[in-house]
């Protein structure tokens, strides 16, 4: 497979309800790929088959050239994975949750120092090697969150809103260092329901109710659409215009 990630008619039901309806779409190595919606839109349940997390109901996915169904353990090797909720353990120090996940990425111990070293200078959180996660600043959590998921140099990177509940500064460093990321080589595929961050990807796509209602570049997507913003496409994905009561001119 010569794209980062491929679905085809990817869906995934619990009982009656269709959380995920047949996607599909494609995303090139080193793009990054806004995944975008409401909350309820299905991002995270899609994002859960991606990363074998969640076994799909109908459809086809690759990701980094492994099939969903059958490899999910070469998916997971390829790929690092920032989930919604903080992944880091609160309860251990800074250099602990370094030294974890770098043994879970299967990382020898030489590597992880190296590269936890750098990995803290790079955030200039040194001072705060020694200190429990849990009490360090959230946006800082946050960026330490993301570092962690790329120590073992992943092909993919998945950042489940990444930017939930920090500050607008703070949302701006995130998406440096997803930029960074992305001119390394690492392909980024980011779910987020603030519509201004369609603005920092190569391509979107925008989930509603499990589907998806429009894909392509921001500039592509307001030029057909014949709008100003994302946000102002998204309001029209979401809310269409209503018909006109019976009786009541249009």
């Amino acid at each position: 497979m010569s794209a980062a990630i491929e679905a085809r008619g990817l869906t995934r039901r619990f009982g009656d309800f269709t959380a995920v309806d047949a996607i599909s779409f494609r995303v090139e190595r080193g793009e990054v790929f806004g995944f975008l919606g409401a909350n309820g839109a299905g991002k995270t349940t899609a994002i859960r088959m991606l990363t074998g997390l969640l076994s799909p109901s109908a459809g086809e996915a690759w990701v980094a050239g492994h099939d969903v169904y059958g490899e999910t353990e070469a998916i997971r090797r390829s790929i690092g994975y920032m989930s919604q909720r903080f992944s880091l353990y609160e309860d251990l120090r800074v250099r602990e949750n370094i030294r974890l996940y770098g043994g879970i990425y299967g990382l020898p111990d030489r590597t992880i120092h190296r590269r936890g070293e750098r990995l803290l200078s790079d955030l200039g959180l040194e001072h705060a090697a020694d200190e429990l996660v849990a009490s360090i600043p959230l946006g800082w959590r946050q960026k330490l969150a993301f570092s962690v998921a790329s120590l073992h140099e992943p092909e993919i990177l998945f950042l489940d809103e990444p930017t939930g509940g920090v500050d607008p500064i703070t949302r701006r460093q995130f998406w440096e260092m997803i930029y960074r990321a992305a001119d390394g080589g690492t392909t980024v595929f980011v779910t987020t329901h603030y519509m201004d961050e369609a603005e920092y990807c190569d391509r979107i796509s925008i989930m509603v109710d499990g589907r998806i209602g429009a894909m392509g570049t921001p500039r592509e997507l307001r030029e057909a659409y014949g709008v100003p913003s994302i946000d102002e496409l998204f309001l029209r994905l979401v809310r269409p215009d209503p018909a006109p009561a019976p009786g009541v001119a249009s």
